[in-house]
């Protein structure tokens, strides 16, 4: 297969490349950017720890993160959850991250960070 020219901005930063059409964004970070922060957990992604975003503050300040292994499909799905339930009960944020493993945090701290994030978002959305 032909490559394909490709255009992404990663970190406020354009780039561009010639990839295989089957290269995975989390490959092209990891190889052709050099940046290992993203990491390939399941290979097929499906667990999450392939998944990239800006990490937020809550995770940090609330212990939701220890490795930092599954830290950034965490923090998308719940981007994307919160944006989509700004003020959800805890019911639903465990619903919301049933996708998502984690072997080391036991969810706590990662669900008091979701918590706080909602939070803060009803309060600056308040102003």
């Amino acid at each position: 297969m032909a490559d394909v020219s490709i255009e992404v901005t990663v970190n406020g930063q354009p780039r561009r490349a010639a990839v295989e059409p089957r290269l995975t964004l989390a490959d092209f970070l990891r190889e052709r950017c050099q940046l290992t922060g993203t990491h390939l957990g399941c290979e097929h992604g499906v667990c999450g720890a392939c998944t990239v975003i800006l990490v937020q503050q809550a995770f940090r300040e609330h212990h939701g993160l220890q490795c930092g292994f599954c830290t950034p499909g965490f923090v998308t799905s719940v981007t994307a959850f919160l944006r989509d339930n700004p003020s959800p009960t805890d019911e639903e944020i465990r619903a919301a991250l049933s996708g998502n493993l984690c072997r080391c945090t036991g969810y706590q701290g990662i669900l008091a960070a979701v918590r706080a994030a909602a939070d803060t978002t009803i309060n600056q959305e308040a102003r």
